[in-house]
């Protein structure tokens, strides 16, 4: 009798630790599932505000603040742009000195607690950057998807699709340029994003059902004059990109795909998410079999965004070794499987979705040529 007794127990504890496992891998794995808008990644520090004065803003001193090039600053505070590292400024030791183009909203004041994102601009494409736009809804399986369209001469349309931690707001970084090269530009909003249908199970699928809302931009596109569309997408907006212009109905009318820090081993993306939520590293591995569980990735349906047998169409790819969140190292090989049809733009110093923050320049103009002979 003790032996049963004892057996039992032993069994009960080990269910009990099962059950625990996948508890905490599943609550891990929502770092992946449920990003915030508010606050771009877990792994983004905190910077305090030391000094705001003409022209320039004090930053708590580190490798996020010492970034180059321009991002967006934003907190409770409000939300301001700021530009490079002004090295020649008097500043303490513990503060870097960053050029303040401009507040765009609120009001920054000394103690201050922000963060830099790659998400430079607030607001609409006529707010923010003086371009007229139209607000169009397009119907999506899940009910009508905001859009903005922002129009132009030529019969090849550029569809812009975010990806995690950030919403539509966030193409607007390459407006300005796509309007100077005549391009009519639709930005989309998809499910789960503030004004779009809800998610169906309240989590995100890291792309693998959300391509569907960019299938139907294609088909809005195509109904009002698109003679045929390049698709542009941010990371998990990339790999929503990637599925589109293999899977569509209309990808024959897909001309091209410009991929930005594009998650193509969302296994590496969602390790990467969740141990920058603070998780221990033993349950990454949980946290992967807990997405995998939750949104069929990996399994028999859709294949894998990095497939290079997939591609059928140029494909601009601009990424760079420095993204803790989407290894890089997959773009270089999806690069390397497929030269016939990938250009691989690297980035030096750029976190994840931030490769035209670090280098608008180069940036654009390796957009430039990649366009120049798809319009």
């Amino acid at each position: 009798m003790r032996l049963r007794t004892a057996a039992a127990s032993a069994v009960i504890t080990v269910l009990g630790a099962g059950a625990a496992a996948v508890a905490a891998g599943r609550y891990a794995s929502d770092a992946a599932l449920k990003p915030s808008r508010q606050r771009p990644f877990p792994s983004d520090p905190q910077l305090t505000v030391h000094e705001v004065a003409a022209g320039h803003i004090g930053l708590t001193r580190s490798l996020a603040s010492l970034r180059p090039g321009t991002y967006g600053l934003t907190g409770d505070e409000g939300h301001a742009i700021v530009g490079p590292v002004l090295d020649t400024t008097p500043h303490p030791p513990d503060v870097v000195v960053r050029r303040l183009e401009r507040v765009t909203h609120g009001a920054l004041r000394p103690g201050a607690r922000m963060w830099l994102t790659p998400q430079l601009h607030i607001g609409n494409p006529r707010d923010a950057l003086g371009l007229d736009h139209a607000d169009v809804d397009v119907p999506g399986e899940l009910g009508l998807l905001p859009a903005w369209f922002v129009p132009g001469a030529r019969e090849t349309w550029v569809i812009t699709v975010h990806g995690l931690g950030t919403s539509r707001e966030h193409p607007m970084v390459v407006m300005p340029f796509l309007q100077r090269c005549g391009v009519p530009v639709l930005d989309l909003a998809y499910r789960g994003d503030l004004g779009a249908p809800r998610l169906p199970d309240g989590i995100g699928h890291l792309g693998a059902t959300e391509w569907r809302d960019l299938d139907a931009a294609i088909r809005y596109a195509v109904r009002y004059g698109a003679e045929s569309v390049v698709l542009y997408g941010w990371s998990t907006g990339a790999t929503m990109a990637l599925h589109a212009a293999a899977e569509s109905a209309l990808r024959r009318r897909i001309t091209g795909i410009v991929l930005d820090s594009p998650v193509l081993d969302w296994r590496a993306t969602v390790r990467a998410l969740t141990a920058a939520d603070g998780s221990p590293a033993v349950l990454l591995p949980l946290a992967v079999r807990a997405v995998q569980g939750r949104t069929g990735l990996g399994g028999t349906g859709l294949p894998e965004a990095s497939d290079p047998d997939r591609l059928a169409v140029p494909t601009l790819l601009l990424h760079g070794p420095d993204d803790a969140i989407a290894p890089w190292g997959a773009s270089r090989a999806l690069a390397d499987r497929r030269p016939d049809l990938v250009t691989l733009h690297t980035v030096e110093h750029a976190p994840h979705g931030a490769m035209w923050n670090a280098a608008p320049d180069s940036y654009e103009e390796a957009l430039r040529r990649f366009l120049t002979p798809l319009l």
